[in-house]
């Protein structure tokens, strides 16, 4: 193998070990310090607020996982979710959800604030979050609901999901509803357009019940007075403060912290938490817009490094951008050992394929495969689909991952033609030329070389596609060799007809030489 080719294999190689320490290394250090513990506050039956504002994307379920860790590491009482948002990711949104569910020892309160920083509302996967929390206290003006899933189409536009993700996300508003002690009925009016919701009174008191709940009531012998609908089929559900305290699902209108104190009966805020400066890198490096730069900017920082000499600028790049990719998901909790050593495997055969193989084929392609899906598996923490809406975010990555490939390719292709043209690629080209040598006249200028002086006039075969470089063997030993600019196919006997240094040019035999257009 030739020298330089070794050493821009195993520079590559020894380029991706690197960036996946400086990912593993950026995960690490950017865990949170949760694990070690406060001093627990004197007072008991004290509050911790945790703000949940903004899109519900994987970085906020970091940030809520985080601080509820901190606030039960110190024993508090009461830990209010402070809700503000017209929605998010419903993979996001549930494991919101599990977060909440799992807390032990403390109670959970979701509280829908009316302030100059929020906008009041709790919508889509917010409705989902409020529903997982043991009570709901809402401001005057504000309002819940809307929780039915959607999917995003072309063009950033939104369309509702297939029965199987509302059954999905109805069946969890229920099991949430049922589980915290709040009105199921309204848990599925908010879901599911055909669900058809009534205000009633029952035994003296106003409720939101299905036509189902109704009858079954009715059966039972318990009174009921119907008043009207509320939530007619073909409508979502949205609910304001002052609904939701007289249909039993807000368990009070509070419109200040001290006032929600009050009605929880905790002594004093601990802290309040709010999304920090990492949690919206984290947020900004995981968006789809972001991961696709990032991917089309590695790629192309690799080939450039391949193809300068020594280690500089490319190959930092190359490193901080497939970092900010997996490191970013490690981060999450999405980037485990698979993703990375698949990662390192599909740069190995794409590897293989360039240096040690004639030709591009079967080798080079499973490559790019393999880093496609190794960046595919980075962006989501499951393996296979389960559900609508994981199909939906497996496509939705693909996407991203295949724009992100093919715009990378073109970009290389656009670099090999155009490069010599644009001066920020001069480091790239040698402009100089040798015209004297240790040993003498430089071998071009005397037309040939040396070394290779006794190729001239001698046949060979292409041992792949010249485009026009590529290999050929002459004499049961294989070369790089070169054509006068035209394209000769594997296998075409060849013959060689010029030598100028290390250039060996070639050209097809007289029987063979391709016909040029007239």
């Amino acid at each position: 193998m030739d020298e330089l080719i070794k050493k821009r294999y195993f520079r590559l190689l020894a380029l991706c070990l690197l960036g996946f320490f400086f990912a593993a290394a950026s995960g690490l250090f950017a865990q949170d310090d949760s694990s070690v513990p406060a001093a627990v506050p004197e007072a008991a039956g004290d509050a911790w607020i945790i703000t949940i504002r903004g899109d519900i994307d994987p970085a906020m379920v970091t940030f809520v996982h985080r601080e509820t860790r901190r606030a039960l590491s110190q024993g508090i009482s009461f830990i209010i979710f402070e809700i503000d948002t017209f929605g998010g990711r419903v993979d996001s949104a549930l494991q919101i959800t599990s977060v909440i569910m799992s807390i032990k020892g403390a109670r959970t309160v979701a509280w829908i604030n009316n302030s100059a920083e929020s906008m009041g509302i709790s919508w889509s996967a917010g409705a989902l979050i409020a529903f997982s929390c043991t009570d709901i206290y809402m401001a005057a003006g504000t309002s819940v609901g809307a929780a039915a899933p959607v999917t995003v189409v072309s063009g950033g536009e939104t369309q509702d999901a297939g029965e199987k993700a509302v059954a999905a996300v109805r069946s969890q508003m229920a099991a949430l509803a049922e589980r915290n002690g709040h009105p199921v009925g309204i848990a599925l009016a908010m879901v599911d357009y055909d669900v058809e919701l009534w205000e009633a009174v029952v035994d003296g008191r106003t409720a939101a019940l299905t036509p189902a709940e109704l009858q079954r009531l009715e059966r039972d012998g318990v009174k009921v007075e119907r008043v009207g609908v509320v939530s007619a089929p073909g409508k979502l559900l949205s609910l304001t403060s002052g609904d939701a305290y007289r249909y039993g699902l807000c368990a009070g209108i509070a419109d200040t912290k001290e006032a929600l104190l009050e009605s929880l009966g905790a002594q004093a805020i601990t802290e309040e938490s709010l999304p920090g400066f990492a949690d919206t890198i984290i947020s900004i490096l995981t968006s789809a817009p972001i991961q696709a730069i990032l991917i089309i900017l590695g790629l192309v920082m690799i080939f450039l490094e391949i193809n300068t000499p020594g280690f500089g600028i490319f190959g930092l790049v190359a490193i901080l951008a497939f970092a900010g990719v997996f490191g970013s998901g490690f981060i999450l909790g999405r980037v485990g050992s698979l993703e990375l050593i698949l990662f390192l495997a599909g740069i190995g055969l794409l590897a293989a394929e360039i240096f040690l193989i004639p030709g591009f084929g079967v080798v080079g392609i499973s490559g790019i495969i393999i880093i496609g899906l190794s960046l595919i598996l980075s962006m989501q923490d499951f393996l296979i689909p389960g559900n609508d809406w994981e199909w939906g975010l497996l496509g939705r990555n693909a996407l991203v991952v295949c724009a992100g490939i093919i715009a990378a390719i073109t970009a290389i292709a656009l670099i090999t033609l155009m490069g010599p043209k644009i001066k920020i690629f001069d480091r790239l080209t040698l402009h100089s030329r040798i015209t004297e040598t240790a040993g003498g006249p430089d071998p071009v200028s005397t037309g040939v070389s040396d070394h290779y002086a006794d190729l001239l006039g001698k046949s060979g075969r292409a041992v792949s596609t010249l485009r026009p470089s590529g290999k050929a063997e002459i004499d049961g030993r294989t070369y790089t060799v070169e054509t006068d600019g035209f394209f000769i196919e594997s296998g075409t006997a060849v013959t060689v007809i010029r030598v100028q240094g290390n250039r060996i040019l070639v050209g097809p035999l007289p029987a063979e030489r391709p016909v040029e257009p007239s």
